[in-house]
């Protein structure tokens, strides 16, 4: 590669970042939301999830708050018992409904990965052994770490720390021990992996398959729609998106 060539290489793996980071903005806008949630969007999309593992539409039941929710929760699995049905020998019958959505949406990441395979994302030389050092993003590509690498700390770490870390995680520990929680995802919380493979596809770094791509595009609707959520096989627990968030922590409407 010429000395012209590796200039405009560089300048695109800027471009990049650049433009991954103002939409990382908007999906943390996203995760950090404060109106009442969509809630026929939500619905909208949780059904089609449901009829897709052969279930009918369930009853939503929807709460101000994930304290007002958990007791609503009764009969979800809890993480215990996922890991049993993803045993080489799983309990008999069939399986919970949200043993089924943990499964695919497994399935759904483990895709996704695959189809991030773009040359930009990687190296352009050998590192050997050596861990890429921790810099901020445009410093970090100027000393050659891989755009992946930086995408990855940039996108998809910092939302994890700024929704889930910050936000999420301590609400849920004041709902009691990890182990004793029924299976529940985070909506609008959710935004740290939605946002990195959906950045990924708008830089036209990953190239899903179709149904990936569409089911990609479910999940962040579902993000933009809604709190935490609780799916059992007759009802499906719903929170709306919290009044407040700040430096005092989260605040919900009741609860």
């Amino acid at each position: 590669m010429t000395a012209t060539a590796r200039r405009r290489s560089a300048a695109a793996v800027l471009d990049h970042w650049h433009r991954a980071d103002a939409w990382r903005r908007e999906w943390l806008e996203v995760g950090l939301a404060t109106e009442p949630a969509d809630r026929e969007t939500a619905e909208h999309v949780l059904t089609r999830f449901y009829r897709r593992h052969g279930r009918g539409r369930p009853r939503f039941a929807w709460v101000d708050s994930p304290a007002a929710g958990l007791p609503l929760t009764a009969g979800i699995p809890g993480h215990d018992d996922l890991h049993a049905w993803l045993r080489p020998r799983p309990p008999s019958g069939r399986p919970p409904i949200a043993v089924d959505l943990a499964a695919s949406w497994s399935r759904l990441l483990a895709a996704l990965d695959a189809a991030a395979d773009h040359p930009d994302l990687e190296a352009p030389r050998p590192r050997g052994d050596k861990p890429w050092p921790e810099l901020p993003p445009v410093p970090a590509l100027e000393a050659g770490v891989p755009l992946r690498i930086v995408l990855r700390r940039g996108v998809r770490e910092s939302l994890w720390t700024a929704l889930l870390r910050d936000v999420a995680l301590p609400v849920r520990s004041a709902l009691g021990p990890p182990a004793t929680l029924p299976i529940c995802w985070y909506g609008q919380q959710d935004a740290s992996w939605i946002a990195h493979h959906d950045i990924l596809r708008r830089l036209g770094l990953s190239r899903p398959a179709t149904r990936e791509a569409e089911r990609l595009d479910e999940w962040a609707a579902l993000a933009r729609a809604t709190g935490w959520w609780w799916p059992g096989d007759e009802v499906c627990v719903m929170v709306e998106r919290p009044a407040g968030i700040g430096a005092a922590g989260v605040r919900y409407r009741a609860g």
